[in-house]
């Protein structure tokens, strides 16, 4: 059977005798080869949906699940990161191989998947303490290639072509992210309000529709244990159909946020780390995906800055509400204000 490690505070995964017995017996049922017993314990880190390492006799797994209570409506969407991910099996982009996604909330209270342990590294802080120069260069240069190849998919080569809505996305990403944010809205911050008036009528224009991840950042991305190369990316929650620069533009903000709001890169030294500049940095990635850099590039940062906000803010409302995957919710959420305030700031300087 099974034995559950969890943190205090950390969402716990409530499994009764009857849920415990019939989770190991859909295992066996759906994931190939799986043998127990199996012991089940939580992975730090702030994920929005719940994500657990499963030992088994018959190896290491991953199980990511919905939270439990209330949620936003289109949010904690399981079973889309299971569609996409299985899509891209074989493509250039690497994903984790997917062994089985549960719909039936009788199993265990919510809606999950089950997919294959991979072994490597993750890096939670940009600056990576503790490596060569050198070896930071080549980090950062295998994410900026695993962004391009993701970005190089055809969405519709992969059986993706009508995952999303294609056409119009940023105008609909600011409807949606604003939408969001009201519904999560626990305080009036003024830079938002003022970011929601001034978004729609900055939006830069329409180009190529590809797969986007929606949350490309550092420690979404397994590396290599001794490599610097991608072997996965992981928590694909707002992948969609959409435009890339928009996608970019999400992990390039780190080089404009301190580490004291979102693991950034702004307030570190990081010519003498060996990290490369902004500027380095976006003329490789679009080098590789054959595009010029967008004239607006700013106004994607700026819409990656008011998005930030109001997710952190989602993050704070679960807190307050108790469905909250990370002790550290509130204090994440807590963030929105000034990063919204940042991005008024760089708003009004495009204006």
């Amino acid at each position: 059977m099974m034995q559950q490690n969890e943190a205090p505070g950390r969402d716990p995964l409530p499994l009764d005798a009857g849920r415990l017995a019939r989770l190991d017996d859909w295992l066996k049922d759906n994931v190939e080869g799986f043998r127990g017993p199996f012991t089940l314990e939580k992975f730090s880190g702030g994920q929005s949906n719940p994500t657990y390492r499963i030992m088994a006799a018959s190896g290491a797994y991953v199980l990511r699940r919905k939270p439990y209570g209330t949620l936003l409506p289109s949010a904690h969407a399981v079973e889309r990161e299971y569609r996409v991910m299985k899509a891209l099996a074989g493509a250039a982009a690497p994903v984790p191989a997917m062994l089985g996604l549960c719909e039936d909330v009788a199993v265990i209270g919510v809606a999950f998947f089950v997919m294959a342990f991979v072994e490597g590294r993750v890096f939670w802080d940009p600056s990576l303490p503790g490596m060569p120069p050198g070896e930071r260069a080549a980090i950062y240069d295998g994410l900026n290639r695993a962004m391009a190849d993701l970005h190089a998919v055809e969405p519709a080569a992969v059986g993706l072509g009508d995952y999303a809505r294609a056409g119009g996305y940023m105008a609909r990403q600011v409807a949606r992210w604003s939408s969001q944010y009201r519904a999560s809205e626990t305080q009036r911050i003024e830079s938002m309000d003022r970011l929601i008036e001034w978004l729609p009528s900055h939006l830069p224009p329409e180009g190529e529709t590809r797969i986007v991840h929606g949350d490309p950042r550092l420690d979404n991305f397994i590396f290599h244990p001794t490599q610097p190369r991608v072997l996965a990316i992981l928590d694909w929650e707002l992948s969609t159909l959409g435009d890339p620069n928009a996608d970019f533009a999400y992990q390039v903000m780190a080089w404009r946020l301190g580490g004291d709001l979102f693991r950034g890169l702004a307030d570190v030294d990081i010519a003498a780390l060996g990290i490369p500049p902004e500027r380095d940095y976006v003329a490789a990635y679009f080098a590789r995906v054959g595009r010029p850099v967008p004239a607006g590039w700013d106004v994607y940062i700026v819409f990656n800055m008011f998005r930030l906000a109001a997710i952190l803010q989602g993050v704070g409302k679960r807190a307050l509400d108790g469905n909250a995957a990370d002790a550290r919710a509130a204090e994440m959420g807590a963030k929105a204000r000034p990063i919204g305030d940042l991005a008024w700031v760089l708003a009004r300087s495009l204006d």
